[in-house]
């Protein structure tokens, strides 16, 4: 049977670790919120810039809209893998990883050739991609657990450029999508070209299923978005819509890879509490078993202790 004082030193190291999990808990809930506040105050803005590129687009010819609108022969690929920086959030980077080594062999994708561009967002994504592809052609690392747009621009300038340049004709991003404090699922997205619904699509899906957010913005009534476009809207633009076009849609590609990161940043936190709820349990649960052996080998000590006295004090007689 083990000794009690090393029993002790387990007991006193297993609370430890539950006090540090607990904390941990409680940061990585208040981050999620305040993660789902910041995509929330997002919403008035894309929804507005929506609008209007619904409604500056019909002003415009087929053969006139800005190459951002326009899809085209694909021969080169830019994936974006979007993960974490730190670790300890359970399943969170390896259910996005699963997702892109799936699609990459369901695709059949030579990973080794030059049609195939990998770009990481996260250092677990860096390490991923260089393990999975032998290269990582950028990485974006450090956001923060609180991005702000300013830190999302040279990621956007990076990935607009080079569709622009013609070095890729497509821009596929794997990240991980919050849908409730308890539930994320992985989601692939087409950025670029631009695709007015896809925007909108995301726009929506920034409101959480469940949660606290979603029950304020039901019970209130809150909608950020009018419709349909206004097809009898007219606007004078200068020097043309086309050019009006070409200097909004970097903007709303900037948005959505912000919200897209907005959604990573908040289904790690969510993950990262749901992990260290667990961890907690698991070492209180640990704890429980520890003091109960403790306090059964203390008892048989103690048994020991009297039974030897008692037999002492017979022989004596």
């Amino acid at each position: 049977m083990e000794s009690l004082q090393n029993i002790k030193r387990r007991i006193k190291s297993v609370k430890n670790i539950e006090q540090i999990t607990k904390a941990m808990e409680l940061v990585s809930a208040t981050k999620m919120r305040r993660s789902q506040e910041v995509a929330l105050a997002t919403r008035p803005y894309v929804f507005t810039a929506l609008e209007m590129l619904r409604n500056i687009s019909q002003s415009v010819g087929e053969g006139e809209l800005p190459a951002l609108l326009v899809h085209r022969a694909v021969q080169r690929t830019a994936y974006v893998v979007v993960a974490s920086d730190k670790g300890l959030s359970g399943s969170f980077n390896a259910s996005v990883f699963r997702a892109f080594d799936a699609f990459l062999a369901s695709r059949q994708v030579d990973v080794s050739s030059e049609s195939s561009i990998f770009v990481a967002v996260g250092e677990k994504a860096r390490l991923h991609l260089k393990k999975r592809t032998q290269r990582v052609d950028r990485s974006f690392i450090h956001f923060g657990d609180y991005t702000n747009l300013e830190e999302i621009i040279p990621l956007s300038e990076y990935l607009v450029s080079g569709y622009l340049e013609g070095k890729w004709d497509k821009v596929v991003v794997f990240y991980m999508s919050f849908r409730s404090a308890l539930r994320q699922e992985v989601l692939l997205r087409e950025i670029l070209p631009v695709d007015p619904e896809a925007l909108e699509r995301i726009a929506k899906e920034i409101i959480p299923e469940s949660g606290r957010f979603a029950e304020i913005l039901k019970e209130q009534g809150v909608s950020f978005f009018a419709g349909a476009p206004q097809k009898d809207a007219e606007y004078i633009i200068e020097p043309s819509p086309v050019r009006a076009l070409e200097l909004l849609l970097p903007h709303l590609v900037v948005t959505e890879i912000y919200h897209i990161v907005l959604e990573a940043n908040a289904s790690e936190h969510s993950a990262r509490r749901v992990a260290m709820k667990s961890a907690s349990d698991n070492a209180s649960d640990i704890g429980g078993r520890l003091t109960l052996e403790y306090n059964k080998s203390r008892q048989a000590a103690i048994t020991r202790e009297l039974t030897e006295i008692t037999a002492g004090a017979e022989s004596i007689q």
